[in-house]
């Protein structure tokens, strides 16, 4: 995790990550930045995030927007009318159960519409500080697989795994550290292991193919 750490300093950042320094970590922002990043790539979340933020930037005004603004301004992301329909029911329920604010449990943040267990803890990551989550999503139940700090199949096993495997004093950063590293070098297909800082360690399990180095470039 150390080596991560150094390893990602001056990559690209994760678009949640961004939204999440650029707004100091309100809540509200975090969360629906996160809801419309599922399978959306990252500057095309940004992008979206920065266009509805400035019509609505509290779950009052944004509930007030017709379904049908919502999808035009967070198009293209991915599923977007569906997206639309969560946001306007999330804000929504924002207001009507939880004053106007986003609940800072795991257990109330769930109970919110499109809001499944992968929002909802980095939601309690980056915008409550929590130093008792995982976040886990595809980059990060592929890597610690193929890393072999688990045997999972899928990624709701995979981040109750991970509590058993990792040092507590990491939980909070293994999101940040293997998302930025699955989108520069980790890659899905083709991995650039030439390039990792943890190609000695790694008994790359399920890699058949790898990438290019960029080192020679």
């Amino acid at each position: 995790m150390r080596a991560l750490a150094l390893a990602i300093d001056g990559l690209e950042l994760p678009a949640i990550e961004k939204i999440s320094e650029s707004q100091q970590e309100d809540p509200f922002q975090v969360l629906i930045a996160t809801l419309l990043s599922a399978r959306t790539q990252d500057a095309t979340t940004l992008a979206a995030s920065t266009r509805l933020f400035k019509v609505a930037r509290t779950p009052r005004t944004m509930a007030k927007l017709p379904v049908r603004e919502i999808e035009r301004l967070i198009y293209p992301v991915s599923f977007y009318r569906n997206k639309a329909r969560h946001v306007k029911a999330t804000c929504e329920a924002l207001v009507s159960e939880f004053g106007g604010k986003v609940p800072g449990t795991l257990e109330e943040l769930v109970t919110l519409p499109g809001v499944g267990r992968k929002t909802a803890t980095l939601v309690m990551i980056l915008a409550f500080q929590s130093q008792r989550h995982i976040c886990v999503d595809t980059h990060v139940h592929r890597i610690s697989n193929r890393l072999g700090w688990v045997r999972t199949a899928e990624p709701d096993e995979t981040e109750q795994a991970l509590y058993r495997a990792t040092d507590a004093r990491w939980w909070p950063y293994i999101n940040l550290y293997l998302v930025t590293w699955g989108q520069n070098v980790c890659r899905p297909v083709y991995p650039r292991c030439g390039d990792c800082v943890l190609v000695e360690d790694c008994p790359r399990i399920g890699v058949t193919l790898v990438g290019k180095s960029k080192k020679g470039d």
